[in-house]
């Protein structure tokens, strides 16, 4: 793993640059071109692949620079926190509390991001929307292994990422279907059901879906 004073940052299109200037801010650039951030993506039932069969994929940003997002239902057998945390040199060990670490996509998987709830902010995190935040440095992962930090949370370790025009030609081949975003379905545990819950929350079944939308 490669890992420094932070989780790693990443550039909603490329893997070379940081999420936000320290003092956080808006993901991505400007709030007002954020039209997905904050919402799901579902796999439609044709997608195929480890990265994205029957994922649900949180948006963090989408602007017209590109679009970036974690996967949310593909949790990561290893490491487990503990694991991480010693390789970060990050106390005490055991932690005081623990988060559940998922595959957040196909890009970069040394690089790490906390989604969370808003009842905590650290300087370098940046805003989601009105009720989530990502953060990329150490200060999230030390704050939870004291027992204190956000309420909820999960840890994904690599990202999806798209391109300018990408994703919105992505979603014109249907490769995609745009949820509103639960926090039942974010933070739970039950990831084996998320995407077909996130797709009843549209009262979709999946067997009603067709298999040959696009490949993402």
């Amino acid at each position: 793993m490669k890992y420094g004073s932070n989780i790693h940052r990443a550039n909603p299109n490329n893997a070379s640059d940081g999420l936000a200037p320290n003092g956080g801010g808006e993901l991505g650039g400007d709030g007002a071109d954020q039209v997905l951030a904050g919402q799901f993506l579902v796999a439609m039932p044709g997608t195929t692949g480890p990265d994205f069969e029957q994922s649900v994929i949180l948006v963090c940003a989408h602007t017209t620079e590109g679009a970036m997002g974690l996967v949310i239902n593909h949790p990561l057998a290893e490491p487990d926190f503990g694991a991480l945390l010693r390789q970060l040199n990050v106390e005490p060990q055991p932690p005081v509390r623990a988060l559940r670490l998922m595959s957040g996509g196909p890009v970069d998987h040394d690089r790490g991001f906390v989604l969370h709830s808003k009842d905590w902010v650290g300087e370098g995190s940046v805003h989601v929307d009105q009720s989530l935040a990502l953060t990329a440095s150490l200060d999230i992962l030390q704050a939870v292994a004291h027992g204190n930090g956000p309420s909820e949370a999960v840890l994904a370790l690599g990202y999806a990422g798209w391109g300018p025009g990408q994703l919105d030609q992505e979603l014109q081949n249907n490769c995609w279907l745009i949820v509103p975003a639960s926090k039942d379905i974010l933070f739970d545990t039950a990831d084996h059901t998320k995407w077909r819950r996130a797709l009843a929350a549209l009262k979709v079944d999946p067997a009603l879906l067709s298999a040959h939308g696009g490949n993402a």
